[in-house]
């Protein structure tokens, strides 16, 4: 269960620049520039919480560390693609494969309760929930 000071640790390993920016219609974003180095860049002023900012950098970091970018007229399937990309890879870093079956093991077994037990939102929890239990992402056929 990875916090957001390890997310931090993360990007500067990778040699992942995070920055806080204004941004006009988002909270966070991440881009690869011409010679290949990745940056996050995040608005403060639009983050709800601490949890909230653990969620944008865990899914950006996704994009940067599985090289999941594209531009703004890809096609919905390809950018469906890379989101997806980015959503397993924080999945994955967030929410650890056996820690959820552990998790599940141990009685954790509603939304609510696994999403505070790995300090997560619920929504990110029922992602986590379909990728492992379901092999997919696609939580409005599950939930």
């Amino acid at each position: 269960m990875t916090d957001l000071l390890t997310l931090y640790q993360i990007a500067d390993v990778e040699h992942i620049e995070v920055d806080c920016f204004e941004l006009n219609k988002r909270e966070s974003l991440s881009l690869m520039d011409e010679e290949g180095h990745r940056y996050i860049a995040v608005d403060p002023n639009k983050l709800c919480s601490v949890l909230d900012e653990k969620m944008k950098i865990a899914h950006e970091l996704g994009h940067c560390i599985t090289n999941s970018f594209y531009n703004q007229r890809a096609t919905f399937d390809i950018r469906q693609k890379h989101e997806n990309r980015a959503d397993k890879w924080a999945i994955r870093q967030l929410v650890p494969k056996s820690a959820f079956f552990r998790a599940l093991g141990n009685g954790y077994t509603e939304i609510c309760q696994l999403a505070e037990y790995f300090n997560v939102t619920e929504d990110f929890m029922r992602k986590a929930y379909c990728y492992y239990m379901h092999g997919n992402l696609a939580v409005e056929a599950y939930f």
